[in-house]
């Protein structure tokens, strides 16, 4: 039932019932916010690790001279690890929720609600970085790899010295916007009942009929989170690209000559 309010007490304005319902539900609006970055965080922490290994499975070369067995297990592993890219790729995300949510009830695992959210970021996430990876390591000239072998060192060791740790740099920007997107992309995770901003605006603003001013204040809390974390990569962005000082001794000894 709804909650009725004197006319002594009645906001007047659509801002004034934004600052009234923030206020008087603030901790409802702290523990949506709370929820939000925390499905957000650990989604896109775990799903760049899945993305990071499904990238490398999809670069994987199978050589000449391997193996039957070998060439047949990399061919598997490749075609599934495609299935699954295309497969969360291809659809939304509130489709997925509902099918692990729900599809994991029939089959008799239990999963509570934030724990079936933080799946489905998982796997969401993974998808989509596993393009970005694979497109990262891909813009690491072969010569370098080449150069790393010519040197002694294994495939493996060339991988993770030589082209990861740049291919990491390169795919920032990306692994940001990815996070980004899944902290508002959360909001869809109100369909398993997940108690995340969405659901706060619109348990708060069914109280009292009022569900425009309840969605701007998630609306103002969304962009401050947001524009935060934004500002955060940028940082971060600047920091990993370090100083340009090789490039003004290279224009140097260009003088020089």
């Amino acid at each position: 039932m709804g909650i009725l309010l004197t006319s002594t007490t009645t906001p007047s304005g659509s801002l004034g019932w934004m600052f009234f319902l923030a206020q008087k539900y603030s901790k409802m609006f702290l523990q949506g916010t709370w929820i939000t970055l925390y499905i957000a965080v650990i989604g896109t922490i775990i799903g760049f690790v899945l993305g990071y290994v499904i990238g490398l499975i999809q670069d994987a070369r199978i050589g000449a001279g391997d193996s039957i067995l070998k060439r047949c297990f990399l061919r598997f592993v490749k075609i599934i690890a495609t299935i699954y890219v295309e497969i969360f790729r291809d659809t939304p995300m509130i489709v997925q929720a509902m099918i692990i949510y729900y599809g994991l009830k029939t089959a008799g695992i239990n999963l509570s609600a934030n724990a079936a959210g933080i799946l489905c970021t998982v796997l969401n996430t993974g998808a989509y970085m596993a393009e970005t990876v694979r497109g990262g390591i891909g813009s690491i000239e072969m010569g370098q790899r080449e150069g790393a072998w010519a040197m002694g060192m294994s495939p493996f060791k060339t991988m993770l010295y030589v082209v990861l740790p740049q291919a990491f740099k390169n795919i920032i920007p990306e692994m940001a916007n990815t996070f980004l997107t899944n902290l508002k992309m959360t909001s869809v995770l109100n369909v398993i009942a997940v108690q995340e901003l969405f659901m706060a605006a619109k348990t708060v603003g069914g109280n009292y009929y009022k569900y425009f001013e309840s969605y701007l204040v998630i609306a103002v809390i969304y962009f401050v989170l947001c524009f935060a974390f934004n500002r955060i990569f940028i940082l971060l962005e600047k920091r990993m690209k370090g100083k340009d000082d090789y490039a003004l001794a290279v224009e140097f000894m260009e003088d020089k000559q």
